[in-house]
Protein backbone atom coordinates (compact mmCIF):
# COMPACT_ATOMS: atom_id res chain seq x y z
CA UNK A 1 0.00 0.00 0.00
CA UNK A 2 1.07 3.49 -0.46
CA UNK A 3 2.02 4.89 3.03
CA UNK A 4 2.92 8.69 2.49
CA UNK A 5 3.31 10.52 -0.98
CA UNK A 6 4.03 14.31 -1.66
CA UNK A 7 5.99 16.78 -3.39
CA UNK A 8 8.94 18.74 -2.20
CA UNK A 9 10.10 22.03 -3.22
CA UNK A 10 12.89 23.30 -2.39
CA UNK A 11 13.77 21.91 0.86
CA UNK A 12 9.68 21.97 1.93
CA UNK A 13 7.29 19.18 1.77
CA UNK A 14 3.76 20.50 -0.22
CA UNK A 15 0.66 19.12 -0.65
CA UNK A 16 0.43 15.26 -1.64
CA UNK A 17 -0.24 15.01 -5.74
CA UNK A 18 -3.84 13.90 -7.00
CA UNK A 19 -2.29 12.07 -9.98
CA UNK A 20 1.46 10.61 -10.21
CA UNK A 21 2.18 12.25 -13.97
CA UNK A 22 1.07 15.27 -13.47
CA UNK A 23 2.87 15.92 -10.37
CA UNK A 24 6.34 14.77 -11.96
CA UNK A 25 5.48 16.42 -15.41
CA UNK A 26 5.58 19.52 -12.70
CA UNK A 27 8.58 18.55 -10.54
CA UNK A 28 10.75 17.99 -14.00
CA UNK A 29 9.45 21.63 -15.09
CA UNK A 30 10.29 23.46 -12.03
CA UNK A 31 13.91 21.92 -11.86
CA UNK A 32 13.92 22.43 -7.99
CA UNK A 33 11.59 19.86 -6.79
CA UNK A 34 11.05 15.95 -6.27
CA UNK A 35 8.07 13.10 -6.02
CA UNK A 36 8.71 11.01 -3.34
CA UNK A 37 6.01 7.56 -2.93
CA UNK A 38 6.29 5.50 -0.41
CA UNK A 39 5.01 1.39 -0.32
CA UNK A 40 4.94 -0.87 1.87
CA UNK A 41 4.41 -4.79 0.79
CA UNK A 42 2.65 -3.26 -2.27
CA UNK A 43 0.54 -5.75 -4.18
CA UNK A 44 1.60 -6.29 -8.25
CA UNK A 45 -1.60 -3.73 -8.70
CA UNK A 46 -0.22 -1.46 -6.57
CA UNK A 47 3.17 -1.39 -8.03
CA UNK A 48 1.48 -1.32 -11.55
CA UNK A 49 0.49 2.18 -11.40
CA UNK A 50 4.15 3.26 -10.20
CA UNK A 51 5.89 1.52 -13.00
CA UNK A 52 3.34 2.75 -15.88
CA UNK A 53 3.91 6.14 -13.94
CA UNK A 54 7.40 6.54 -13.82
CA UNK A 55 8.92 3.43 -16.20
CA UNK A 56 10.74 1.59 -13.55
CA UNK A 57 12.88 -1.73 -15.31
CA UNK A 58 10.59 -5.18 -14.75
CA UNK A 59 13.75 -6.71 -13.42
CA UNK A 60 13.96 -3.79 -10.68
CA UNK A 61 10.20 -4.09 -9.97
CA UNK A 62 10.29 -7.84 -9.79
CA UNK A 63 12.57 -7.46 -7.64
CA UNK A 64 11.00 -4.68 -5.18
CA UNK A 65 7.63 -7.31 -5.18
CA UNK A 66 9.65 -10.08 -4.54
CA UNK A 67 12.01 -9.57 -1.79
CA UNK A 68 14.35 -11.51 -0.72
CA UNK A 69 17.68 -9.46 -2.34
CA UNK A 70 20.77 -9.02 -0.73
CA UNK A 71 21.97 -5.11 -0.60
CA UNK A 72 23.09 -3.90 -4.44
CA UNK A 73 23.11 -0.79 -6.71
CA UNK A 74 21.96 -1.55 -10.60
CA UNK A 75 21.95 1.29 -12.87
CA UNK A 76 19.13 1.34 -15.47
CA UNK A 77 18.17 3.49 -18.07
CA UNK A 78 15.99 5.72 -16.67
CA UNK A 79 16.74 4.99 -12.75
CA UNK A 80 18.68 4.02 -9.93
CA UNK A 81 17.90 0.46 -7.85
CA UNK A 82 19.59 0.70 -4.53
CA UNK A 83 18.43 -2.52 -2.16
CA UNK A 84 19.38 -1.91 1.98
CA UNK A 85 18.43 -4.55 4.16
CA UNK A 86 17.80 -2.83 7.72
CA UNK A 87 17.91 -5.15 11.08
CA UNK A 88 16.74 -4.99 14.39
CA UNK A 89 17.85 -6.88 17.42
CA UNK A 90 16.03 -8.58 20.27
CA UNK A 91 18.26 -8.41 23.27
CA UNK A 92 15.91 -10.67 25.17
CA UNK A 93 15.43 -12.99 22.87
CA UNK A 94 18.67 -13.00 21.05
CA UNK A 95 17.34 -12.68 17.72
CA UNK A 96 18.40 -10.36 14.85
CA UNK A 97 16.04 -9.69 12.37
CA UNK A 98 16.15 -8.14 8.74
CA UNK A 99 14.09 -6.58 6.70
CA UNK A 100 14.46 -4.70 3.06
CA UNK A 101 14.28 -1.39 1.64
CA UNK A 102 14.30 -1.64 -2.15
CA UNK A 103 15.01 2.62 -3.57
CA UNK A 104 14.30 3.71 -6.80
CA UNK A 105 15.88 7.06 -8.03
CA UNK A 106 15.03 8.64 -11.52
CA UNK A 107 14.87 12.06 -12.70
CA UNK A 108 12.69 14.05 -10.50
CA UNK A 109 11.60 11.00 -8.70
CA UNK A 110 12.09 8.65 -5.42
CA UNK A 111 9.91 5.34 -5.24
CA UNK A 112 10.70 3.67 -2.13
CA UNK A 113 9.49 0.20 -1.08
CA UNK A 114 9.71 -1.49 2.16
CA UNK A 115 8.97 -5.05 3.36
CA UNK A 116 9.19 -6.25 7.04
CA UNK A 117 8.78 -4.35 9.93
CA UNK A 118 12.80 -3.30 10.49
CA UNK A 119 13.21 0.12 8.05
CA UNK A 120 13.18 3.75 9.85
CA UNK A 121 11.71 4.97 6.71
CA UNK A 122 8.60 6.90 8.74
CA UNK A 123 11.04 8.42 11.19
CA UNK A 124 13.62 9.22 8.26
CA UNK A 125 11.08 11.29 6.69
CA UNK A 126 9.87 12.85 9.56
CA UNK A 127 13.63 14.28 9.97
CA UNK A 128 14.14 14.99 6.72
CA UNK A 129 11.57 17.72 6.57
CA UNK A 130 13.13 19.26 8.98
CA UNK A 131 16.59 19.11 6.91
CA UNK A 132 15.67 21.52 4.66
CA UNK A 133 19.39 21.58 3.85
CA UNK A 134 19.21 18.27 2.50
CA UNK A 135 16.26 17.65 0.87
CA UNK A 136 17.14 20.52 -1.31
CA UNK A 137 19.43 18.28 -2.81
CA UNK A 138 16.15 16.08 -4.10
CA UNK A 139 16.78 12.03 -4.42
CA UNK A 140 20.56 11.67 -3.89
CA UNK A 141 19.66 13.46 -0.27
CA UNK A 142 16.98 11.42 0.50
CA UNK A 143 19.52 8.01 -1.09
CA UNK A 144 22.19 9.53 1.48
CA UNK A 145 19.87 10.18 4.93
CA UNK A 146 18.25 6.42 4.57
CA UNK A 147 21.45 5.01 4.33
CA UNK A 148 22.79 7.00 6.67
CA UNK A 149 19.94 5.68 9.12
CA UNK A 150 20.53 2.18 8.32
CA UNK A 151 24.24 2.33 8.44
CA UNK A 152 23.80 4.34 11.70
CA UNK A 153 21.52 1.39 13.00
CA UNK A 154 24.38 -1.07 12.30
CA UNK A 155 26.32 0.70 14.35
CA UNK A 156 24.19 0.24 17.34
CA UNK A 157 23.34 -3.56 16.83
CA UNK A 158 27.12 -4.50 16.29
CA UNK A 159 27.50 -2.70 20.02
CA UNK A 160 24.55 -4.55 21.78
CA UNK A 161 25.61 -7.67 20.13
CA UNK A 162 29.48 -7.37 21.37
CA UNK A 163 27.57 -6.14 24.62
CA UNK A 164 26.12 -9.96 24.47
CA UNK A 165 28.79 -11.91 23.70
CA UNK A 166 31.31 -10.21 26.36
CA UNK A 167 28.70 -11.39 28.98
CA UNK A 168 28.08 -14.78 27.13
CA UNK A 169 32.02 -15.09 27.36
CA UNK A 170 32.15 -14.32 31.33
CA UNK A 171 29.87 -17.36 31.50
CA UNK A 172 31.98 -19.71 28.93
CA UNK A 173 35.12 -18.75 31.15
CA UNK A 174 33.50 -18.86 34.88
CA UNK A 175 34.75 -21.07 37.20
CA UNK A 176 31.70 -23.22 36.39
CA UNK A 177 32.24 -23.09 33.26
CA UNK A 178 28.94 -23.04 31.91
CA UNK A 179 26.59 -26.01 31.46
CA UNK A 180 25.66 -28.35 28.96
CA UNK A 181 23.01 -25.43 26.89
CA UNK A 182 26.25 -22.92 26.69
CA UNK A 183 27.16 -24.74 23.56
CA UNK A 184 23.57 -24.55 21.68
CA UNK A 185 23.56 -20.65 23.33
CA UNK A 186 26.85 -20.30 21.16
CA UNK A 187 25.67 -21.66 17.84
CA UNK A 188 22.54 -19.49 18.25
CA UNK A 189 24.40 -15.89 18.83
CA UNK A 190 26.63 -17.33 15.73
CA UNK A 191 23.58 -17.34 13.29
CA UNK A 192 22.54 -14.37 14.56
CA UNK A 193 26.19 -12.69 13.58
CA UNK A 194 25.66 -14.89 10.34
CA UNK A 195 22.44 -12.70 9.67
CA UNK A 196 23.62 -9.90 10.77
CA UNK A 197 26.93 -10.01 8.58
CA UNK A 198 24.44 -10.74 5.15
CA UNK A 199 23.23 -7.42 5.43
CA UNK A 200 26.62 -5.19 6.17
CA UNK A 201 28.40 -7.33 4.47
CA UNK A 202 26.79 -7.14 0.54
CA UNK A 203 26.52 -3.02 1.15
CA UNK A 204 30.39 -2.17 1.36
CA UNK A 205 30.40 -2.28 -2.85
CA UNK A 206 27.36 -0.23 -3.48
CA UNK A 207 28.75 2.47 -0.40
CA UNK A 208 32.03 2.18 -2.12
CA UNK A 209 30.73 2.95 -5.35
CA UNK A 210 28.45 5.97 -4.37
CA UNK A 211 31.13 7.76 -2.46
CA UNK A 212 33.59 7.20 -5.39
CA UNK A 213 35.90 4.58 -4.41
CA UNK A 214 37.56 1.70 -5.39
CA UNK A 215 37.60 -0.05 -9.10
CA UNK A 216 33.81 1.16 -9.35
CA UNK A 217 34.13 4.62 -8.43
CA UNK A 218 32.71 6.42 -11.57
CA UNK A 219 29.40 8.63 -11.69
CA UNK A 220 26.78 7.07 -10.60
CA UNK A 221 23.74 7.84 -12.82
CA UNK A 222 20.76 10.67 -10.68
CA UNK A 223 23.33 10.94 -7.53
CA UNK A 224 25.07 14.10 -7.36
CA UNK A 225 28.99 14.12 -7.55
CA UNK A 226 28.87 16.94 -4.47
CA UNK A 227 27.02 14.03 -2.26
CA UNK A 228 30.27 11.52 -2.42
CA UNK A 229 31.94 13.12 1.11
CA UNK A 230 28.76 12.39 2.58
CA UNK A 231 28.38 8.69 1.46
CA UNK A 232 31.72 8.51 2.26
CA UNK A 233 31.37 8.88 5.78
CA UNK A 234 28.86 6.51 5.29
CA UNK A 235 30.86 4.02 3.68
CA UNK A 236 33.61 4.75 6.87
CA UNK A 237 30.58 3.72 9.33
CA UNK A 238 30.14 0.31 7.58
CA UNK A 239 33.31 -0.37 7.36
CA UNK A 240 33.67 -0.04 11.13
CA UNK A 241 30.46 -2.22 11.24
CA UNK A 242 32.12 -4.47 9.19
CA UNK A 243 35.03 -4.75 10.90
CA UNK A 244 33.01 -5.20 14.14
CA UNK A 245 30.87 -8.31 12.67
CA UNK A 246 34.06 -10.17 11.80
CA UNK A 247 35.32 -9.78 14.74
CA UNK A 248 32.23 -11.18 16.24
CA UNK A 249 32.16 -14.00 14.26
CA UNK A 250 35.80 -14.52 14.92
CA UNK A 251 35.78 -14.54 18.86
CA UNK A 252 32.44 -16.17 19.11
CA UNK A 253 33.54 -19.18 17.14
CA UNK A 254 37.08 -18.79 19.69
CA UNK A 255 34.86 -19.36 22.62
CA UNK A 256 33.03 -22.17 21.37
CA UNK A 257 36.25 -23.75 20.31
CA UNK A 258 36.91 -23.11 24.05
CA UNK A 259 33.98 -24.54 25.45
CA UNK A 260 33.92 -27.75 23.73
CA UNK A 261 37.44 -27.50 24.56
CA UNK A 262 36.19 -27.10 28.43
CA UNK A 263 33.95 -29.83 28.02
CA UNK A 264 36.37 -32.43 26.79
CA UNK A 265 38.83 -31.07 29.79
CA UNK A 266 36.14 -31.79 32.00
CA UNK A 267 35.09 -35.14 30.89
CA UNK A 268 38.82 -36.24 30.85
CA UNK A 269 38.74 -35.10 34.73
CA UNK A 270 35.30 -37.27 35.99
CA UNK A 271 36.95 -40.54 33.58
CA UNK A 272 40.44 -40.13 35.47
CA UNK A 273 38.16 -39.90 38.65
CA UNK A 274 36.26 -42.68 37.94
CA UNK A 275 39.34 -44.53 37.20
CA UNK A 276 41.05 -43.48 40.26
CA UNK A 277 38.17 -44.97 42.64
CA UNK A 278 37.57 -48.04 39.79
CA UNK A 279 41.22 -48.79 40.81
CA UNK A 280 40.72 -48.18 44.73
CA UNK A 281 37.93 -50.98 44.33
CA UNK A 282 39.52 -53.42 42.57
CA UNK A 283 42.24 -54.02 45.07
CA UNK A 284 40.28 -55.15 47.80
CA UNK A 285 38.06 -57.49 45.23
CA UNK A 286 41.08 -59.02 44.10
CA UNK A 287 41.87 -59.85 47.63
CA UNK A 288 38.73 -61.13 48.57
CA UNK A 289 38.41 -63.44 45.36
CA UNK A 290 41.30 -65.18 46.19
CA UNK A 291 40.48 -65.78 49.72
CA UNK A 292 37.17 -66.61 48.33
CA UNK A 293 38.62 -70.01 46.42
CA UNK A 294 37.40 -73.16 47.60
CA UNK A 295 40.76 -74.73 48.11
CA UNK A 296 41.60 -76.68 51.00
CA UNK A 297 44.99 -75.82 50.82
CA UNK A 298 45.88 -71.65 51.14
CA UNK A 299 48.38 -70.09 53.23
CA UNK A 300 47.09 -68.36 56.14
CA UNK A 301 43.60 -69.95 55.67
CA UNK A 302 43.41 -71.38 59.38
CA UNK A 303 45.68 -68.98 60.97
CA UNK A 304 44.03 -66.92 63.66
CA UNK A 305 45.27 -63.38 62.35
CA UNK A 306 44.10 -64.24 58.71
CA UNK A 307 40.86 -61.86 58.58
CA UNK A 308 41.95 -59.15 60.61
CA UNK A 309 45.50 -59.64 58.62
CA UNK A 310 43.67 -59.20 55.33
CA UNK A 311 41.61 -56.09 56.46
CA UNK A 312 44.85 -54.18 57.69
CA UNK A 313 46.41 -54.97 54.04
CA UNK A 314 43.12 -53.66 52.29
CA UNK A 315 43.18 -50.84 54.25
CA UNK A 316 46.49 -50.30 53.72
CA UNK A 317 46.48 -50.52 49.97
CA UNK A 318 43.42 -48.41 50.34
CA UNK A 319 45.29 -45.62 51.66
CA UNK A 320 48.25 -45.61 49.38
CA UNK A 321 46.32 -45.66 46.33
CA UNK A 322 43.97 -42.78 47.97
CA UNK A 323 47.13 -40.25 48.87
CA UNK A 324 48.47 -41.27 45.43
CA UNK A 325 45.57 -40.18 43.06
CA UNK A 326 44.98 -37.44 45.44
CA UNK A 327 48.66 -35.96 44.62
CA UNK A 328 48.33 -36.23 41.38
CA UNK A 329 45.10 -34.51 41.06
CA UNK A 330 42.67 -37.15 40.00
CA UNK A 331 40.67 -36.99 43.08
Amino acid sequence: MIVDCAIYRDGHRTEGPRDFSDALAEARARGDSFLWIGLYEPTQREFDLVTEEFGLHPLAVEDALKAHQRPKLEVYDDSLFVVLKPVTYDPENGIVASGELMLFLGDSFVVTVRHGEGSPLGAVRRELEHRHDTLRHGPTGVLYAIADAVVDHYVEVATELGGDLEALEAEVFSPAGGGSRTASRIYTFKRQVVEFRRATGPLAMPMSRLAGLGPYAGSVPFVRRQARPFFRDVNDHLTRVNESVEGLDRLVSDILSAHLAQMSVRQNDDMRKISAWAAMAAVPTMIAGIYGMNFDHMPELHWLWSYPAVIGVMGALEVVLYRTFKRRGWL
